[in-house]
């Protein structure tokens, strides 16, 4: 017998820090969404994030939501299967899905590692993403937020800011880097001079600096690159691995965008079967989101699990960091 489950979901807004920059848009908040389901007895919480890259919005969340069945699965599969025929934008199918998943773990008295087979995380590294912002208040920043206790810095950067950006960055720490685009290139010759310009020598790799569907100036650009490119907007919950390959030495997925964790972990697993690195990203998440990716750290090379450091308030204190690194709260 099935068992009858109830569903709701909650809008919150999370102010941040500081303005969030990146080559397509700017903002102050984030209104995230908090899916609950519960047998009466125990319960589990999963987040969304609506992305505006994808068409999704808080607005279109609470309509789709409120049309939903949400009834009549028996399984983990079997509510991915139902959630999958019912076209369901992918982040919010996350919070449905991970909603479930920590119910399970409720009831099992499990952590998502565990249920998933997967090892405890324990400690790790996380890169810190410095938002695109005026070169003249980096030095401000630096002092502000100590970006330099991380192991890795990420930077945002657009086609005019990159070559100032990077070295005002280098003058403030010696981390290495990750430049991070978000697609604001189209010229790989004009990628390729800009990060010479730079005089960078340590640089991580370089993600996604042009268009998803650029597939020949990845081509192009892959063999050309001093250093490795990874993608991100190519990847969301499908991805072609035969032509991902010729294109990218690394990927970048994001529970948001995969729809789920069990979509996660084949992607994961994929990528590494066909010899490409992985990290495991984030949107503008609380302690919860940053949580469900931190359980399949297992199964990454780097995190770039962060951004719950730049909410003003975390709702969802489920992971800490500490000079650098994470770990999940107690």
């Amino acid at each position: 017998m099935v068992t009858e489950l109830k569903w709701t979901i909650k809008f919150y807004r999370l102010d941040l820090k500081y303005t969030w920059a990146i080559s397509r848009n700017a903002t102050d908040f984030k209104i995230n969404a908090f899916v609950t389901v519960t047998d009466g007895t125990h319960c589990g919480i999963g987040e969304t994030a609506p992305n505006i890259r994808y068409g999704e919005s808080p607005e279109l969340f609470e309509k789709i939501f409120a049309e939903l069945n949400l009834q009549g699965f028996e399984n983990l599969g079997g509510l991915a299967s139902h959630l999958k025929q019912q076209q369901i934008p992918n982040s919010l199918r996350f919070a449905i899905e991970s909603a479930y998943v920590h119910y399970c773990c409720a009831k099992e008295q499990k952590s998502v590692a565990e249920y998933f087979g997967l090892a405890t995380p324990g400690i790790r590294d996380t890169s810190y993403t410095i938002p695109i912002m005026p070169i003249g208040k980096l030095a401000d920043y630096f002092k502000q937020y100590n970006p330099q206790r991380f192991k890795y810095i990420k930077l945002k950067v657009n086609g005019e800011n990159l070559i100032d950006f990077v070295r005002e960055i280098r003058g403030l720490c010696s981390n290495p880097l990750m430049i991070d685009a978000n697609e604001a290139y189209t010229n790989p010759d004009q990628l390729l001079v800009d990060i010479e310009k730079t005089g960078e020598k340590r640089i991580e790799f370089i993600e996604q600096p042009f268009p998803a569907g650029f597939t020949s100036e990845y081509q192009y650009l892959k063999p050309k690159s001093p250093f490795p490119i990874f993608a991100d907007e190519s990847i969301t919950d499908n991805a072609n691995f035969e032509i991902l390959t010729t294109c990218f030495h690394g990927i970048n997925v994001k529970l948001m965008k995969a729809g789920g964790y069990l979509n996660g972990m084949r992607l994961l697993h994929e990528a590494k079967k066909q010899g490409l690195k992985t990290m495991i990203g984030c949107m503008i998440e609380t302690g919860l989101g940053i949580s469900s990716g931190f359980q399949l750290a297992s199964l990454a090379d780097y995190l770039d699990l962060d951004s719950f450091l730049i909410l003003k308030e975390d709702i969802y204190p489920f992971v800490t960091e500490k000079e650098g690194h994470l770990f999940l709260a107690k």
